[in-house]
């Protein structure tokens, strides 16, 4: 059943990988169950968290499928789609339409394109199927779109419902949301000030690691309960801290590992921590309030 993506807390969700980087579904399940069970909307499946472009296109396929099999009713997957070739975008946007998922969304392809080019890009992505395609705008990744106008541009494109933003120019976020964009915000570490600045809501990391943390952000925004968020999204913070001082993808999926959810190995080129790593951000997660899973 068709679901309109209007906003809400959707973890960018893990790939769970062995040690050769393959994908292990009954983790996926898992991990699914674990946040759902968080009350988040949905899940981003297949981005930058979760690997998406470090994997081939035949596995992101079966990433894509069984996180739609794992998601209940009412709560949605936004399946990431990007990649380095338009055909092969365009392929992985079909399948997702095809197994049932919610959305699409796609990183512009990564190197000195055009705004010609990578709105061709978007177009040819668009066109090749019926599900809302969102945006996502990460200057760190490309240099195109490279702010309002290029932004405005692509959103005029038939089938693009809004952008995955990820970028502290909330100005900017603020003119695509009054000119009727769905937005939502991408650093986790500035969620609050993302929905003060009207984003819809949001797409991050670390709501793998505290989903109910970004919920209760949410909520208490909708409620105008600002000074609630705020000491809430400074609690994700001290975690986001925590995280950044390791390798941010391999130290996620060792949050999650402590918290009962095993997620297994990064794919190569990301790196894993190394065992002294691994256990003094064991030790360092002891010492914090964080939920267990298991």
């Amino acid at each position: 059943m068709s679901i309109p993506v209007t906003g809400g807390v959707l973890p960018a969700i893990l790939t769970p990988m062995d040690a050769e980087g393959r994908f292990v579904p009954e983790m996926m399940e898992r991990l699914c169950a674990a946040l759902y069970s968080c009350d988040v909307d949905g899940v981003y499946v297949c981005g930058q968290t979760g690997e998406g472009l470090q994997q081939p296109v035949a596995q992101r396929k079966l990433v894509v499928e069984t996180t739609v099999r794992a998601t209940p009713p009412g709560k949605m997957v936004m399946a990431h789609i990007g990649a380095a070739s338009t055909a092969d975008a365009v392929e992985l946007a079909r399948h997702a339409e095809s197994c049932g998922a919610h959305s699409i969304s796609s990183l512009p392809p990564g190197g000195s394109y055009s705004i010609d080019e990578v709105n061709s890009y978007y177009a040819a992505i668009a066109s090749s199927t019926s599900l809302p395609l969102f945006i996502y705008f990460f200057p760190g990744f490309a240099a195109r779109p490279g702010g309002y106008d290029d932004l405005m541009r692509l959103c005029e494109i038939r089938g693009v419902a809004g952008l995955k933003f990820t970028s502290t120019d909330l100005f900017t976020m603020w003119k695509l949301k009054r000119a009727g964009a769905t937005i939502f915000n991408g650093f986790d570490e500035i969620f609050v000030a993302g929905l003060a600045m009207g984003a819809d809501g949001g797409i991050g990391t670390f709501y793998n690691v505290v989903p109910e943390w970004f919920v209760a952000i949410h909520r208490l925004s909708k409620e105008g309960k600002w000074d609630e968020a705020r000491a809430m999204q400074s609690r994700v913070n001290a975690v986001i801290e925590l995280g950044l001082q390791y390798p941010a993808h391999a130290a996620t999926k060792e949050m999650l590992g402590w918290q009962g959810v095993p997620c297994g190995d990064c794919r190569a080129p990301r790196a894993n921590l190394t065992a002294e790593q691994r256990r003094t951000l064991w030790a360092k997660m002891e010492e914090m309030d964080l939920p267990r899973r298991s």
